[in-house]
């Protein structure tokens, strides 16, 4: 019975242990059973003299897709997506210059197009034939850019909650930044973080409070940088947006959004579709700016099932 119970209460005594005395270990431990679940592997190749870290999955035999994450984001913004892909795709995701593990040197260029030939240069470097390019938020924005300057480079373009675009209507990003004199996704502080999430995520997980010290450390260490990043992009995405250049998108492409985004509001699929010949979308009723992470399964599903047509 003793044997039973140190059986039964073991683990839940280590986890609370990691929980009080160790949170980031927990979180690193997080992290790395989502990488095994979706069978992924962190590496890192050189590109102009940058490390540029990135995940790897599946095999390489198999069709490659290329997943760039959003502003503020990292390679695991789609290790919740990775376990429904890497059975049949060949996934890579990497860190952006600016983001995750990358450099954060705050010289380097953060705008739109140099960021799309930087991912392009890092393409060429892994030997990337044709990948399928995706890509979430400011990601898909970079990947939308991908499709126009290297129509050739990519076999199909998947834009998930996409910058880059202007819809209809404002979203509460855009009315909340009209002033220029507030960042609504930059963090003021730890207790900021609920607000942020809320924004972002549609049904906002718990978050608990001995995880957020870890979990937001580099959001608050590099505030100011990103705070720059943020208005190089907005400024850009409202001084030149790509409305008037979907047309000379080439390839197949899916559109995916989430109903409830915040940030970029959902009438910003029917300029897509209007603009990109032969596009089809999905709009998810339950779901807000990242549906990568707030529903991964439906997510791939759409995925997939777009990609197998194009066989």
């Amino acid at each position: 019975m003793k044997i039973l119970l140190v059986l039964i209460f073991a683990p839940l005594i280590a986890l609370a242990i990691f929980y009080f005395v160790f949170p980031g270990r927990l979180v690193a431990l997080g992290r790395a059973a989502l990488r095994r679940r979706g069978r992924t592997v962190q590496k890192s190749v050189i590109v102009d003299g940058r490390a540029w870290p990135y995940l790897e999955g599946g095999d390489p035999a198999k069709p490659t897709l290329l997943l760039v994450h959003g502003f503020s984001g990292d390679k695991d913004n789609w290790s919740f997506l990775a376990p429904f892909l890497t059975r049949d795709y060949h996934v890579i995701a990497p860190d952006l210059p600016g983001f995750g593990e990358n450099e954060r040197n705050p010289g380097l260029a953060y705008d739109i197009e140099a960021q799309t030939a930087r991912l392009k240069a890092f393409a060429d470097a892994l030997g990337l034939d044709r990948p399928h390019v995706a890509g979430n938020s400011m990601g898909g924005w970079i990947a939308l850019r991908y499709a126009l300057d290297y129509p050739q480079a990519l076999a199909s373009l998947i834009l998930l909650n996409n910058a880059g675009v202007n819809g209809a209507n404002e979203s509460d990003l855009q009315k909340q930044a009209a002033n220029e004199d507030y960042n609504p996704l930059v963090l003021a502080n730890l207790e900021d973080a609920d607000r942020l999430v809320a924004m972002v995520v549609h049904r906002p997980p718990y978050i608990p409070s001995r995880l957020k010290p870890v979990l937001y450390a580099d959001a608050l260490r590099y505030r100011d940088q990103l705070d720059h990043i943020f208005w190089v992009i907005a400024t850009e995405g409202r001084d030149n947006p790509l409305n008037d250049r979907l047309g000379e998108v080439r390839v197949p492409t899916l559109i995916i959004w989430g109903r409830h985004d915040r940030l970029l509001d959902v009438s910003c699929v029917a300029v897509l579709e209007a603009g990109i010949a032969g596009s089809r979308s999905r709009i998810f009723e339950h779901v807000g700016h990242v549906p990568m992470i707030e529903d991964p399964k439906a997510t791939a599903d759409v995925m997939k099932t777009f990609l197998a047509e194009l066989n």
